[in-house]
């Protein structure tokens, strides 16, 4: 391990982010930082969150803005329930510099390195907090593609930064601004421990509230078949 931590670029220039966030706050700073100080950036993007973006962008940078659908030439699917759970963005996240089978793999698919994901997930700990709540409002705001971005990202820290927390935002745009659009080593460290902590609440929030629910409710909301 330690002699492929030593072939890892300490910063990693960013050139492709994936962005999809439930909670937008922030946006409106941190993409222009993101485009301003990473020249040769591509965003892609979903629903609600590629509308925002595209309200950010000045003249002449629409082609830096792709919906994920049309990288992955696969439509959103299922009311938008899937739409970033396609291979070729899990080859993006997870794919390793130093390894050239995996590289091969890139190349024959036409799949893009992705060196930046910005996701927070559905507000589940918010819904569950509403009186009256029932299963069905909890279970429609369990988040699956995000976390399965945020943890894909995080795992793969050696190249791929992975940011959860809209309050890392204005650290983030100056080390892009002062590294010619670079994050480093230690960054994508620090960005991995939060991401994993921030995926373990979410699933201890969802464990939390359905273990202190009746099968009665649940029997109350749906037609069992």
């Amino acid at each position: 391990m330690l002699n492929i931590v030593q072939d890892i670029d300490n910063r990693v220039t960013l050139r492709h982010a994936l962005i999809s966030v439930s909670d937008k706050t922030g946006l409106d700073t941190f993409v222009p930082a993101l485009l301003e100080s990473c020249p040769e950036l591509v965003i892609l993007s979903t629903g609600g969150t590629h509308k925002a973006i595209q309200a950010l962008l000045k003249p002449g940078q629409e082609n830096r803005l792709r919906a994920v659908s049309d990288y992955t030439g696969q439509p959103e699917m299922q009311g938008g329930l899937v739409k970033t759970l396609d291979f070729k963005i899990y080859m993006g996240l997870l794919s390793e510099t130093y390894n050239d089978a995996h590289q091969a793999d890139m190349r024959r698919l036409d799949a893009a390195p992705i060196d930046l994901v910005v996701v927070n997930l559905y507000p589940f700990k918010r819904t569950v907090a509403i009186p009256g709540v029932t299963p069905e409002q909890a279970r429609t705001n369990i988040d699956i593609g995000g976390p399965c971005m945020i943890r894909a990202s995080a795992k793969n820290y050696l190249r791929v930064a992975s940011v959860t927390d809209p309050a890392d935002y204005p650290r983030l745009a100056a080390e892009l601004a002062a590294h010619n659009g670079s994050l480093s080593l230690d960054t994508r460290f620090y960005l991995m421990k939060k991401a994993f902590a921030h995926t373990a609440d979410y699933d201890t929030a969802i464990a939390s509230f359905f273990a202190k629910t009746a099968p009665e409710a649940i029997t109350a909301t749906y037609h069992l078949h």
